[in-house]
């Protein structure tokens, strides 16, 4: 297998297959379970986060705090958690991390207290839904903020913020807190439409750029993301619904597990150099031409526990070309990717994320939003370790002067060029996913059969077959 380092220095696999680590899930959920028996407040919370968020308590954790009498550094190394010492941390605690899953890190401690703490998008909402007057430490817009909200005994239950920060080490002064609101604001006031690819592209590499000059690329990456999936909630109703009943109990996004862009052929390179200039590390690419004409490559940025998916037209022929790297030829023919964006545009301009991943009860979230009136297509993943569905597709209107050009270029015939005039074009959707026993990857052949659902020519959430999703590789 190839092994790349990203930024922080850690590893990357450029592998399909991420393996699973059950004994290690279980060890984390043993503690997590006596750690909810011994923290009332803590046990409530996770009551709540299931029943009215459909969320699992486990996939809010920032990191948990053991005390090292009770668990032994050798012991959680055996389940695959190495000691990293280029992570900020208070000086009686180790940190140790598992970077081929998706766990949480485990902080050893010589203090004799067992520490949970949660990830809400914004601490401050957070703590005003809770109803307690709690004081937060760090300031406004740093790069890590931390609460103490419930101490029970030796079990306390916190919550942390972090904005563009992999450590856990509270600093009393934060010299970038303007640049980065100033960054939020710049962001999420972007502009989105340009008159060509050229154009666009070289203003939103030069933002990005600008942005990295006066702040960190993860400070930069945080606020670039915040932005992104409020662009993408509000065109999407079934994102609104969901982020209603988290907002309820305080908690935003904070549960995302993957946000996905959809480019053209002649736009992936520049797309990808955004990405790096970011401090996006490349993990595996997915070909699969023959099966559904796309490609995708996945980035995961090292200290923002951010994951993009970002999907391309690909051809057969083109299995072995580094499509990140060098720029494809054009095409007779559009796929679905491909006719995604010549109808809506490109992901990173106006038509936005084409969905937001994030972490559920897979079979709970189903059931709680059909009561709301959204319906979830058939599963395209259901393992044991990795479940994923989309919510039925957001329609969009399309505008008709890109309608024209797609049908003068013959990729649609005249009767959906109609179609898509008179009742829009499948958009976006929200993906319901849980995983288990830390998988971090993602299942080709499952990933194909929803390229294939959801193409806008022949869209129908219902007609993925129990078959079809369970015939993963």
């Amino acid at each position: 297998m190839e092994i790349s380092m990203n930024p922080a220095g850690r590893e990357f696999t450029h592998e399909f297959d991420w393996g699973l680590y059950p004994q290690a899930e279980n060890f984390l959920i043993q503690h997590i379970d006596t750690f909810l028996l011994n923290n009332s407040f803590a046990h409530k919370l996770s009551s709540r986060m299931e029943h009215e968020t459909s969320t699992r308590f486990f996939d809010w954790i920032d990191h948990v705090v053991l005390p090292e009498n009770i668990v032994r550094a050798k012991d959680i190394e055996g389940l695959g958690f190495l000691e990293v010492h280029d992570i900020e941390a208070p000086a009686d605690m180790r940190v140790f991390v598992q970077s081929k899953t998706v766990f949480f890190p485990i902080l050893l401690s010589k203090r004799k207290f067992t520490e949970v703490a949660l990830k809400p998008e914004r601490l401050d909402h957070f703590i005003q839904v809770i109803g307690r007057g709690i004081p937060i430490e760090g300031a406004i817009c740093a790069p890590y903020r931390k609460a103490v909200i419930f101490t029970q005994g030796d079990y306390i239950l916190s919550a942390v913020e972090r904005r563009g920060y992999q450590g856990f080490r509270i600093h009393e002064k934060t010299s970038d807190a303007l640049e980065y609101r100033q960054a939020l604001e710049i962001f999420f006031c972007r502009e989105r439409h340009f008159r060509n690819l050229e154009e666009g592209m070289n203003a939103t590499q030069k933002l990005v750029e600008d942005m990295c000059k006066k702040l960190s690329p993860a400070r930069v990456t945080d606020a670039f993301f915040r932005a992104e999936r409020m662009y993408w909630e509000r065109r999407n109703r079934a994102g609104q619904l969901q982020k209603a009943r988290q907002d309820r109990l305080g908690l935003g996004w904070g549960n995302h597990d993957h946000h996905t862009y959809r480019s053209s052929r002649e736009n992936f390179t520049r797309l990808t150099k955004i990405f790096e200039t970011l401090g996006f590390a490349h993990r595996e690419q997915f070909f699969a031409g023959e099966e559904a004409g796309w490609g995708a490559q996945i980035l995961e940025h090292p200290q923002c526990n951010i994951v993009v998916f970002a999907d391309i037209d690909l051809l057969k022929e083109e299995k072995d070309v580094d499509f990140t790297r060098y720029e494809l030829k054009q095409i007779t023919h559009m796929g679905t990717v491909g006719l995604w964006v010549g109808l809506h545009g490109e992901s990173i301009f106006q038509a936005g994320l084409h969905h937001l991943a994030v972490r559920f009860d897979f079979e709970k979230l189903r059931t709680d939003l059909k009561q709301q009136g959204v319906n979830t297509m058939s599963p395209f993943s259901y393992f044991e370790f990795l479940k994923q569905a989309f919510t039925e597709g957001e329609t969009w209107s399309v505008n008709k002067k890109r309608l024209d050009e797609v049908l003068v270029r013959g990729f649609i015939t005249k009767a959906q060029y109609e179609t898509f005039l008179g009742n829009g074009a499948v958009g976006s959707h929200l993906e319901n996913l849980q995983r288990t026993q830390g998988f971090k990857g993602f299942n080709q052949h499952s990933v194909s059969i929803i390229i294939k659902a959801t193409d806008p020519r022949k869209y129908n959430s219902l007609t993925i077959s129990a078959k079809d999703y369970q015939n993963g590789s």
